[in-house]
């Protein structure tokens, strides 16, 4: 079961605050803050499929292209170690770095 909501290729969150009593989230992936409430499960997934749809009217109003969620670049920091030996691996399998470390994630998230 995922604690995330999907519309449009845009992934939300979901929060519960026991102070307002109601369900709220924000989309996540992208710099712009895209933040959706509702009482029930039904009001927040409409909310958030309402915010999406006037973020985008509101980039094509304004000329603007929409933030893409997940282009497929990131920085990750990790030990000189471990960056020592993803390194020599891809060197020895004839690889770049980024295949490598593509390969060596994908192995970890391909059941979800």
């Amino acid at each position: 079961m995922s604690r995330l909501l999907s519309y449009k290729n845009y992934n939300g969150t979901v929060e519960y605050s026991s102070d307002d009593e109601c369900l709220f989230g924000k989309v996540i992936g992208i710099k712009s803050l895209i933040s959706y409430e509702g009482n029930s499960v039904e009001e927040l997934k409409k909310d958030f499929e309402n915010a999406i749809n006037e973020y985008l009217d509101d980039c094509k109003e304004r000329g603007e292209c929409p933030e893409i969620p997940y282009k497929g670049s990131f920085n990750v920091r990790i030990s000189p170690e471990l960056h020592k030996k993803i390194a020599l691996y891809a060197i020895e399998k004839g690889t770049s770095l980024n295949s490598a470390v593509e390969e060596a994630i994908s192995s970890i998230v391909h059941t979800i």
